[in-house]
């Protein structure tokens, strides 16, 4: 399995907003996605225009290749870009064995 770790800021006091925008976006879009396995999403204490979204993928390609080339990517950002101070910083983790 593949973590996508997403490092989001949006602009300030919209965090109602993206509540909202982020949970429809998951569950009507990125749910259908293919190898979509689950998700979670943390907001900042701190910092509360910082999101880090968690969405657990079966293959690497199952994002990078299927969903983001493919007409689901589009639909997530239409739901989900207007909130964005920047591009979200995207990176893809996988579980160390812990008996390795």
């Amino acid at each position: 399995m593949i973590l996508e770790l997403a490092d989001i800021r949006i602009q300030p006091g919209q965090q109602a907003a993206f509540d909202e925008a982020i949970r429809r976006g998951v569950s009507t879009v990125i749910a259908q996605a293919r190898g979509f396995k689950g998700w979670q999403v943390h907001k900042g204490i701190e910092s509360p225009e910082r999101y880090v979204l968690q969405i657990q993928w079966e293959t690497l390609e199952d994002h990078t290749v299927h969903f983001r080339n493919g007409p689901l990517f589009p639909q997530w950002r239409a739901i989900v870009g207007p909130f964005f101070a920047a591009p979200p910083v995207v990176e893809h983790f996988t579980l160390l064995d812990p008996s390795a």
